[in-house]
């Protein structure tokens, strides 16, 4: 097992990673406050893991809810499922929440963590590739809104992350590439090292190879933890995180949230950053070249919507709902170089236009 931590003072928590993790009561009994714990997860890894994750909390009086599995559902109306299971079980202040599944449900039994009796204890216990790289990780919590993604939230840290990278085993192929959108991102925004092993081990990380995986999971995993523990609340540099994620988000919205997954999203709206970069002057046709053959290789789109399925109007208007917008401008992430992201407003409109026109 590796363990890193999330240094935020006092709020600092472990990251512990490794095979046959679910099911260790003695590792995860230190992060439970009192003695109630209700178990969230979905209808897809219930059957597959639930079992596993109630031996965790043997010695504590568990409960769980199981919600409907997709990001269609990732909305207050589900959310509510929580929240009356909670009150219904009479569960009280020092209660723990403990999120079983992909990001969805991590993002949701977060956020109800952090507004049930104005904010409980809660554990990430992520089973996809893209909860444990990502968003298990920084303690960002929220459900969608129909006009944008994560538009309803709060920043809620776990006590702590437990990533069993056994549970990776069961993942379907498309959600296994659409958690490498989030690897490969690490290597673009801060870490070239990291991306030139992926160019070399990508196909490792394909055939679920148990090191590759793990190491792939522990880069990625610090890169955000030393980031995180400066900016927590993203004043500034957390934003980095985002690169692809305002083309994304209006990908996902846009052609209905559940028809695209995250990652395939971020994706095809990474590129779309990579395109404008180049426009920008940041990037070289060489380094769009090997930055298009990797997501091709982890089998994930490398273009957005056609014109037909999104108009530039409805791109614009999407965006514009993003939560990085201020003062009216859209903010994106773009690339410098490979491992040097920046975020920025000032780029000239037309810039944008062309990439939303072009790039398709």
């Amino acid at each position: 097992m590796k363990t890193l931590e999330v240094d935020l003072g006092e709020r600092s928590y472990p990251i512990f990673i490794g095979q046959g993790l679910m099911g260790n009561a003695e590792l995860v009994k230190p992060y439970v406050k009192g003695q109630q714990v209700l178990i969230v997860t979905n209808t897809t890894v219930a059957p597959l893991y639930l079992k596993a994750c109630e031996k965790s909390f043997s010695s504590f009086n568990v409960k769980s809810v199981i919600l409907p599995d997709g990001e269609e559902y990732k909305n207050l109306e589900t959310l509510n499922k929580v929240f009356d299971e909670l009150i219904g079980q009479r569960f009280d202040r020092s209660c723990t929440l403990v999120a079983l599944g992909g990001g969805v449900i991590g993002d949701m039994t977060g956020f109800a963590a952090a507004a049930f009796q104005r904010g409980v204890n809660f554990i990430q216990m992520p089973t996809t590739l893209l909860a444990q790289v990502d968003s298990s990780v920084g303690g960002k919590t929220g459900v969608n809104h129909p006009m944008g993604k994560n538009m309803i939230g709060a920043f809620h840290q776990p006590e702590c992350v437990v990533i069993d990278t056994d549970s990776l085993n069961t993942l379907e192929d498309r959600q296994l590439s659409a958690g490498l959108a989030e690897v490969i991102k690490y290597g673009l925004i801060v870490d070239k090292p990291f991306f030139e092993w992926l160019e070399i081990h990508l196909e490792e990380l394909l055939a679920r190879d148990p090191v590759a995986l793990s190491e792939a999971i522990e880069r990625s995993c610090h890169n955000k933890a030393v980031i995180v523990a400066k900016d927590e609340k993203e004043a500034g540099l957390r934003a980095l995180f985002n690169l692809g994620h305002t083309f994304g988000h209006a990908i996902e919205a846009g052609m209905g949230y559940g028809n695209w997954l995250h990652g395939e999203g971020v994706s095809a709206g990474t590129m779309q950053a990579v395109f404008m970069s180049k426009l920008m002057g940041g990037l070289t046709d060489e380094d769009q070249a090997r930055i298009t053959a990797i997501f091709d290789r982890a089998r994930l789109p490398v273009k957005p919507p056609s014109v037909e399925d999104m108009s530039n109007e409805k791109y614009l208007n999407l965006m514009a709902g993003d939560k990085k917008v201020q003062a009216g401008t859209i903010r994106l992430v773009l690339l410098q170089a490979i491992g040097q992201a920046y975020v920025t407003g000032e780029y000239p409109r037309e810039l944008l236009e062309k990439t939303l026109t072009e790039y398709r």
